[in-house]
C-alpha cells in the first residue's frame, strides 16, 4: 500500500497538469472573454466562437493594427460597419485625418481622430472610404503620405468611393476592383487601368480589397478577417452582430493570381 501512495499522487499530478496544459480560451475578440480560460473544450458562452488550446494560439493571433484614414464628409455606415467587425475580430484600429481637428460625419457625428498625417504611426492594415472622397483625392499632401506609408502597409481596403482614393494614390493600376454602383462608371474612367466591376460585394487581390458601397464594407471586412484570423471567427463575428447577411466567399477572391 505505501508504494501505492507515490505512484497515485504522481498520477494525480500527471493528470492535474494535462489539464492545465489543455486549458481552452477563445481567440481574442476584444471582450471580455479575452481573458477567461476554461478547463475543458467547448464554445465560448459570450462571444460564441469555438474554444482552442492555449497554447494553440500562434502568431497569427498577435494584435493587427488597422489604420481608419477619414476626412471631412465621409459616410458613418462606411467606417463604423468594419470599425465593428475589426474591433469585434480584436484589430486594433487608429483614426487618423489631415489633423487632429474634430471632423463631421455625413454632416452629423463629430469625430476627433487619433493622429494627425503628421504622427500616425505605421499600421498593417490601411482603410479608406466613402463620402466627400475629392476631399482627399485633390489634396496632393495627403495622398503622398499614403503612397509614403506604402513599404509597410501589409493590406489596403476600401470601401464605397474609398476606392477613388486608393487610385490616386496609384494602387489600383492592374487589378479587378469595384466600388459603390453609382461610381462605376466614373471610377473606371478615374482609373483606366483598372478594370472596375459592378454587381458584386467585394474584389480580394491579395493585398488590396475593394468592396461596394456602405454595407457591403462589412462583408469585405469579415472577408479580411477570414482570411486573417480564420471563416469561424468571421462566422461569430457575424453572429455576434446579427449580420445574417454574411455569405462566405460571396465576393470574388483574386488572391491566388496575385
Amino acid at each position: 500500500m505505501k508504494q501505492l501512495i507515490p505512484l497515485i499522487f504522481f498520477i494525480h499530478c500527471f493528470a492535474f497538469t494535462q489539464v492545465r496544459a489543455n486549458r481552452s480560451v477563445s481567440r481574442p475578440c476584444n471582450h471580455p472573454c479575452d481573458t477567461i480560460t476554461y478547463e475543458q473544450p467547448g464554445v465560448c458562452a459570450n462571444c460564441g466562437m469555438t474554444l482552442v488550446k492555449k497554447n494553440q494560439l500562434v502568431k497569427k493571433d498577435e494584435k493587427i493594427t488597422v489604420c481608419f484614414y477619414l476626412y471631412e464628409g465621409i459616410e458613418v455606415l462606411d467606417f463604423a460597419g468594419p470599425m465593428e467587425v475589426f474591433s469585434q475580430a480584436g484589430f486594433k484600429v487608429i483614426t487618423v485625418a489631415k489633423t487632429k481637428a474634430p471632423l463631421l460625419s455625413q454632416g452629423i457625428l463629430k469625430i476627433t481622430p487619433d493622429y494627425s498625417i503628421e504622427d500616425a504611426p505605421q499600421t498593417d492594415i490601411f482603410a479608406v472610404f466613402g463620402g466627400s472622397d475629392e476631399v482627399v483625392t485633390n489634396d496632393p499632401e495627403v495622398i503622398s503620405w499614403i503612397k509614403s506609408r506604402d513599404s509597410a502597409t501589409k493590406y489596403y481596403f476600401s470601401v464605397c468611393t474609398g476606392a477613388f482614393i486608393l487610385g490616386k494614390a496609384g494602387l489600383l493600376d492592374q487589378l479587378t476592383v469595384t466600388t459603390f454602383h453609382k461610381s462605376i462608371t466614373n471610377l473606371q474612367k478615374a482609373v483606366p487601368k483598372a478594370k472596375v466591376l459592378q454587381n458584386i460585394r467585394y474584389v480580394d487581390n491579395g493585398r488590396i480589397i475593394t468592396t461596394a458601397g456602405i454595407s457591403a464594407g462589412i462583408d469585405g471586412a469579415l472577408h479580411l478577417v477570414s482570411k486573417l484570423r480564420g471563416k469561424e471567427v468571421a462566422q461569430a463575428i457575424a453572429k455576434q452582430i446579427e449580420y445574417d447577411k454574411y455569405v462566405p466567399e460571396q465576393g470574388m477572391d483574386l488572391s491566388n493570381q496575385h
